[in-house]
Formats: C-alpha cells, sequence, structure tokens
C-alpha cells in the first residue's frame, strides 16, 4: 500500500488496500476515514478525476465508512 498525495482542496491524500478493498482519504481539514468495499476502479478513477474532492463527494455515500483516529 503506498499513500498518495493528491493536489486536490479537499483531499490531502489517499491509500488503497487491494487486498481488503479498502480506502483511506486524509482530508485536508486533518481528519481520515476509512472507507470499505471499495472497488479497485473507483480508486482509479479518483486519481484520474480532474476534481478529486468533487468525484469522491459523489461517490462516498456508496461504502461504508469508518473515521481514524
Amino acid at each position: 500500500m503506498k499513500r498518495v498525495r493528491l493536489g486536490s482542496s479537499a483531499i490531502a491524500s489517499i491509500v488503497y488496500d487491494e487486498k481488503k478493498r479498502t480506502l483511506d482519504v486524509e482530508f485536508r481539514g486533518g481528519d481520515t476515514y476509512r472507507y470499505m468495499h471499495v472497488p479497485e476502479f473507483v480508486y482509479r478513477e479518483l486519481l484520474k478525476a480532474e476534481s478529486a474532492g468533487v468525484f469522491w463527494n459523489s461517490m462516498k455515500d456508496q461504502f461504508e465508512y469508518v473515521k481514524l483516529e
């Protein structure tokens, strides 16, 4: 798993675990959330989205999540 820094005003970085299908999203405000059952294609689309924040806002409610401490 590799942390990928994004040039987004909303999302600082993401980490995708393809075996567990989890996506950790670190927001610019400092909070980090782990989203479960995220297909790899969603991760890839997030990486190439023109606006990562807009893309993720349209997708995030489809996945269970927990806030990481």
